[in-house]
């Protein structure tokens, strides 16, 4: 009984983890490497861009993505 207890308290705080955060503009400062989902009017419906951070001297990496694929969150997209 104790170890499913455990299973189940692990689980409720692993999934929201697992969600991302949708902004409405890209951020100035992006770590390299740090992944953001923007939700972008360039993107179809039903997609968001993803921006790649990168090292200095480098463009970020942009790309149109679903929200299927990419687990995003609406929670925080939606006004």
């Amino acid at each position: 009984m104790r170890s499913f207890a455990l299973g189940l308290i692990l689980s409720a705080v692993s999934v929201p983890c697992f969600a991302q955060t949708i902004l409405k503009s890209e951020p100035l400062a992006l770590a390299p490497y740090e992944v953001v989902f923007v939700q972008d009017s360039s993107c179809s419906a039903g997609k968001v861009l993803k921006v790649t951070g990168a090292i200095r001297g480098l463009h970020r990496r942009k790309i149109c993505v679903s929200l299927a694929a990419e687990q995003a969150s609406l929670a925080t997209a939606t006004p």
